[in-house]
């Protein structure tokens, strides 16, 4: 099948592309549009993160669970929505703790398309969604397709920080070769779990160190700071 997504990522994943369940899996989206049935985010980003994030660049990987299911939001990042779209509350308390672990202001924008262009791979584990049905394609496939994502950063880079919240992100950690790389774990920074760890983890600034002790240069996680 040939799928449009970034050069560097088709190359890493083309088994993954001729498996037939991703087939399946593109004719179950494409069966559901056609009926009518609204899905997001829109076809031109559900591959955005790896557009964002070329296969040579990534540094960090920051693992969500499914898009946001609400209109305009869901833009093929994990975690983040378009410019002037107001925080959704797990987004709410990652600036909060961005803040308070490396400074500056609470930024005005929810896109983190920024943080994705510096090597942070904002990748959900399924990259679909129905209209306002959360989880509603948890089972069609693209499970299997991004935990090949997962295990292919695993076997062929060095060094990535793995970012893992909540028990959903922690249950890949499996897929990840902890000899070769770094897994910071926390609560899932949802306001029903994030005073249990995940405000006061510094994550960012940990992240960062991790970056740097490897000749790496560090992510600028709050554009209203002065970060380098």
């Amino acid at each position: 099948m040939d799928v449009k997504i970034e050069a560097s990522w088709k190359e890493v994943l083309e088994s993954a592309f001729k498996r037939h369940s991703f087939s399946q899996l593109v004719t179950h989206i494409k069966a559901e549009t056609a009926s009518g049935i609204t899905v997001y985010p829109p076809g031109n980003l559900i591959f955005n993160a790896f557009a964002q994030t070329p296969f040579p660049q990534v540094k960090v990987v920051i693992l969500g669970q499914d898009p946001y299911h609400g209109p305009g939001q869901a833009h093929g990042l994990s975690f983040s929505v378009p410019n002037t779209v107001p925080f959704p509350p797990s987004l709410l308390n990652i600036f909060k703790e961005i803040v308070d672990d490396v400074g500056g202001e609470m930024p005005v924008s929810g896109n983190l398309t920024h943080w994705a262009q510096q090597g942070v791979l904002l990748l959900n584990s399924v990259l679909t969604v129905r209209a306002n049905e959360a989880a509603s394609h948890a089972n069609i496939g693209w499970m299997e397709f991004t935990d090949t994502v997962i295990s292919s950063l695993s076997e062929k880079k060095q060094g990535l920080v793995f970012l893992l919240w909540g028990k959903f992100a922690q249950d890949k950690q499996v897929l990840i070769d902890e000899t070769r790389h770094f897994v910071l774990k926390a609560p899932h920074p949802s306001p029903l779990s994030a005073y249990r760890g995940f405000l006061g983890c510094k994550h960012f600034s940990r992240t960062n160190d991790l970056l740097v002790q490897q000749g790496l240069s560090p992510i600028n996680w709050n554009p209203t700071t002065n970060q380098s």
